[in-house]
């Protein structure tokens, strides 16, 4: 034992290289195996330059007590100290991987595979590793090679010898090397199986591609034909035999431990089909079946093992169908949607530390490549790489991607890579988590070469570059579009023309020439204008692209950009307040109403930010009956008053409509709205309230200018239908009655006559052409109908109620509600009507029957002729009006005991019946279920096509625009339909029992 003062000195060289427990290192050195060496400085200068200079001096100490005698033990220390290729090799190999640490300990001469540097150890290929592998005759052999060949190449790797992409493509030459070893054994095994068929073993994924990791599934395809003269079936079977055993060699786990998994879930069927099929029977798959992932994945398909000659064919076979799947129906929303999926599926513990499947990781990097390749790659057969980083080189040298961003994605990904190959070898496990423990983000760090704080440096480099992953890799689609149309950057390689719509076809456009040229309009010029647009529009294109119909969201922003792009504001707005820029991009390509709204008066789009301009939350109607009668009380006039009303209602029309679709589509700061229902009522909500403010507003603007502050005669508006139920819809009329009540003194004629002048000149004002929307006022529900005056005193409508009322005015008034005017004559008006709507005794068996019988009858005279019943909102099964008349004839009848039912609000009513056990939990979740998507589908189908409809729109662009709205991807819109059918058939049964009483 050295004394305090040489064991202090010792100690401290030992932190000075790097050590962390300089104790244990000294006793190591102390110990016989290394005492000899233990003040050698190359030794210690070389040990300290390893990424874990203690690991590398266990690993070294337990080499070297392993070897068979004190002969080998000098023979190996000498060639240590003296061999610096060697020791460089050696040390570092120990001080990145305690695996193959383990690995030498156990065959203690392995170390001298290290030993060799000929030229053609340097970047031994396939041919070299077979040679290696020569002499394993059994699966515990075999993983020996393999370990000594694995060693060679994690030696080239953490000296420097080899950069990521050799290293990557060397391990895959070894998986390709062990992949013909093991189905050799195979073949050996059952040599009457081998006679019978030809097997070729497909490589796929990163093996494929020849950018293996250390440890990784590699993903393969079988591919099996009979011999000349055998049986196909009896070929076949035995080809799967010989597969499945050499899948076994590989993965099943010896005392040796196992290789790799070899997964051939990337077949048709994935593990429910076959594991081997013929070549016909492949593209019998691909052609009919396939979806669109499973050309991406074949993107990187490498016949590797086997017979070489029928693996050649299949890949021939496959490539076509490879080049043709951009034109496959929302190819590039599959590819988005399969991405978006991987990451929803990660732990949320793992999300932050996921370095291959998390935002900004390499998924993001390769998916972004793949796209590209197989937009361009059927015109263009450069870009036809299995290998990402050949094939980003090659989309930038096309034009395809800008050369900057291709430079900070070949970084960036490099970068990221070797963290994987580094976390990798460690201990040779298959895992994509950076660690969070300190030693082993110190040991990365400083694998990677970053020494002077190997963790602080470490995450400020992994979260750069991911933080450049996460910018570009949607943007890599976007961009080079408008450098193909601003033309800023003489001597850059540019998308050309044709390039430029390929790529707009295949995100969606159906006139791609229109889209450049509203893209040229957009991104040319040097104004500060041109300049933000240029940065935000690969952002938008994505968001377009997200949506059915890209084209209009595209047209619809060069519209609003050309009203406000002067304006700084609006500018500032997109560029600086986050939610502004995807609101805007999501509400202009989801239809026509919003956008329509929007391009009346541009500057409701400072509405979309999260900043002062209000925000998309509905205002109320206290709110809006103020402002609206503020602006009346300043108005010039009655026309100068309703158009500022009608101002505010398109305004807050366009506020709701916003809301309504942000909320359907979600965002990047907003997550989809998953209660439909609170969409349903949020929408009927707020237009039921503008709509009320708006004729509130009216109405005093009217009496103001004919009889200025009082009118001879009390005026009260009472909401009928969805109005009166808080349930309007964007393109619903509002349903009203009108009552009046002369003031004491005043002349009943005259009185009359300015109720009627009053009405008329409302409905005039709210329906006058101008930028606004009409607001169409409807009383056909009165007393007597469109035959019976438009205007009734009180006192009318009593004597009539009392004397004429039929059961289906009963019904109409469960729905009433004062929404504007006199207060107390709408508070006098509902007294009068309660006993009618809530029948003290119910409804006896003829009312009853009567309103089963008017139902039916309406069933059959009012559907549209050539409508599909099934999928009528309105009158088809479980649709609104079966759900509505079910809800009001439990109205009817137990109202007037049961206080929860007597509300104007279907939902509310349906809650209530529930919970007073007039129908069970599950009817009532049925029928709620129903009204909700039949709603939601009637506003979907006006804000996608600007105009009402009860029904599904027909034309495709626009049945997936409904789609979208409703939470179903590209392609869904036939599971969209069979959704809603089976919920009205549910609905209906539902109905059938309550209502009919069948």
């Amino acid at each position: 034992m050295t004394g305090p003062g040489r064991r202090s000195s010792t100690f401290t060289r030992l932190l000075r290289h790097g050590f962390t427990d300089a104790s244990a290192a000294e006793r190591l050195l102390d110990g016989a195996e290394l005492s000899a060496v233990r003040d050698d400085p190359v030794l210690l200068e070389a040990l300290g330059r390893t990424a874990d200079p203690d690991l590398a001096l266990r690993g070294l100490a337990r080499l070297l007590e392993a070897q068979p005698g004190e002969s080998a033990r000098r023979e190996l220390i000498d060639t240590v100290i003296a061999a610096k290729p060697l020791r460089d090799r050696l040390l570092g190999v120990l001080g990145a991987s305690a695996a193959l640490a383990d690995h030498l300990a156990r065959h203690p001469r392995d170390w001298e595979a290290l030993v060799t540097y000929e030229p053609r150890d340097l970047h031994p290929g396939v041919e070299e590793f077979e040679r290696g592998l020569a002499g394993a005759d059994d699966p515990v052999s075999l993983r020996v090679a393999y370990r000594r060949c694995l060693l060679s190449i994690a030696a080239r790797d953490v000296c420097g010898t080899i950069d990521l992409a050799e290293t990557a493509a060397e391990l895959a030459d070894l998986a390709t090397a062990t992949l013909r070893s093991a189905l050799g054994l195979a073949r050996a095994a059952a040599p009457d199986d081998a006679a019978l068929c030809r097997l070729a073993v497909i490589a796929m994924g990163k093996c494929g591609g020849h950018e293996l990791n250390y440890v990784s599934d590699v993903d393969v395809i079988f591919v099996g034909e009979a011999v000349d003269g055998a049986d196909e079936g009896k070929a076949l079977r035995a080809a799967t035999k010989l597969a499945s055993h050499m899948m076994r060699i590989c993965s099943e786990t010896t005392v040796e431990g196992s290789i790799w998994p070899v997964d051939a879930n990337l077949r048709p069927e994935g593990r429910n089909g076959p594991l081997v099929r013929t070549l016909s029977s492949h593209l019998a798959y691909y052609r009919r079946w396939a979806k669109t992932w499973e050309f991406q994945a074949l993107l990187k398909a490498r016949p590797v093992a086997g017979d070489l000659a029928l693996g050649a064919e299949y890949v021939a076979a496959v490539e076509p169908l490879v080049w043709q799947a951009a034109e496959r129906e929302n190819f590039v929303a599959d590819v988005q949607r399969m991405r978006r999926r991987v990451v929803e599926n990660i732990p949320v513990a793992e999300v932050e530390r996921e370095l291959k499947l998390g935002p900004g990781g390499l998924r993001d990097v390769e998916f972004a490549v793949q796209l590209l390749q197989l937009v361009h790659g059927r015109a263009d057969a450069s870009l036809r790489s299995g290998t990402t980083l050949d094939a980003l080189r090659a989309l930038a040298a096309g034009g395809y991607v800008g050369r900057a961003d291709a430079v900070q994605l070949d970084a960036a990904y490099r970068f990221l890579r070797s963290m994987e190959h580094r976390i990798q070898l460690h201990q040779l496990r298959r895992t994509h988590l950076v660690p969070e423990a300190e030693g082993d983000q110190r040991r990365l760090g400083r694998s990677l070469g970053l020494r002077a704080d190997p963790v602080a440096e470490l995450n400020r480099e992994w979260k750069r570059h991911a933080a450049v992953v996460r910018r570009l890799h949607e943007k890599l689609f976007y961009r080079p579009l408008l450098d193909a149309v601003a033309q800023l950057a003489p001597g850059e390689a540019r998308l050309s023309t044709a390039a430029a719509r390929e790529r707009l076809v295949a995100l969606g456009y159906a006139d791609p020439a229109a889209a450049l040229r509203h893209l040229e309009a957009l991104a040319s010029g040097v104004t500060r204008k041109a300049a933000i647009q240029r940065t935000l529009l690969p952002v938008l294109l994505g968001w377009f692209a997200d949506s059915a119909d890209p084209d209009a969201g595209l047209l619809n922003f060069r519209k609003v950009s050309d009203a406000l792009g002067k304006t700084p504001w609006y500018l500032r707005l997109l560029r600086d307040e986050g939610a502004a820029a995807e609101n805007l991009a999501r509400v202009l390509s989801a239809g026509r109403l919003a956008p329509d709204l929007l391009m009346r008066a541009p500057e409701a789009v400072a509405l979309l930010g999260d900043g002062d301009g209000g925000g998309l939350a509905p205002r109320g109607r206290a709110h809006l009956e103020q402002e609206i009668l503020a602006a009346v009380k300043r108005a010039d006039g009655a026309v100068q008053a309703v158009t500022a009303a009608r101002g505010v209602r398109r305004r807050e029309l366009f506020r709701t409509a916003a809301a309504d679709i942000v909320a359907s589509y979600g965002t990047e700061a907003q997550p989809v709205e998953a209660d439909q229902g609170a969409l349903v009522d949020l929408v009927g909500g707020a237009v039921s309230d503008i709509t009320a403010a708006t004729l509130a507003g009216t109405l005093r603007a009217v009496v103001r200018e004919g009889w200025g502050d009082t009118l001879p005669t009390r005026f009260a508006i009472i909401g009928m239908g969805r109005f009166g139920g808080h349930e309007l819809g964007y393109g619903s009329d509002a349903d009203v009655l009108f009552v009046h009540q002369p003031r004491e003194g005043a002349d009943e004629h005259e009185a009359g006559r300015a109720a009627n002048a009053v009405v008329a000149e409302m409905r005039r004002l709210l329906q006058v052409p101008s930028a606004d929307p009409p607001l169409l006022v409807d009383a056909d529900l009165r007393p007597e109908g469109k035959s019976g005056p438009l205007v009734r005193t009180l006192n009318s409508y009593a004597a009539y109620y009392r004397r004429w009322s039929l059961g289906w005015e009963s019904q109409a008034l469960l729905r009433a509600e004062p929404v504007a005017g006199d207060e107390e004559l709408g508070r006098r008006f509902v007294e009068l009507i309660d006993p009618l709507r809530y029948p003290p005794d119910g409804l006896g068996d003829d009312a009853v029957r009567e309103i089963r019988r008017l139902k039916a009858r309406m069933e059959s005279e009012r559907m549209p002729r050539g409508a599909d019943p099934k999928l009528h909102t309105k009158l088809g099964p479980g649709g609104l009006s079966d759900v509505e008349w079910t809800v009001q004839l439990l109205q009817l009848r137990y109202g007037a005991r049961e206080a929860g039912l007597r509300t104007t609000r279907t939902r509310g009513a349906l809650a209530a019946a529930r919970d007073c056990g007039l129908l069970s939990r599950e009817d009532a979740a049925t029928l709620d279920e129903a009204w909700v998507l039949a709603t939601r589908v009637r506003n979907a189908v006006m804000l996608v096509r600007g105009r009402a409809g009860d029904t599904f729109p027909s034309a495709p662009r626009e049945l997936a625009a409904v789609g979208r709205y409703l939470g179903y991807g590209p392609g869904h819109v036939g599971d969209m339909l069979d959704d809603y059918r089976r919920t009205g058939r549910l609905a209906r049964q539902v109905v059938d029992a309550l209502f009919y009483g069948a």
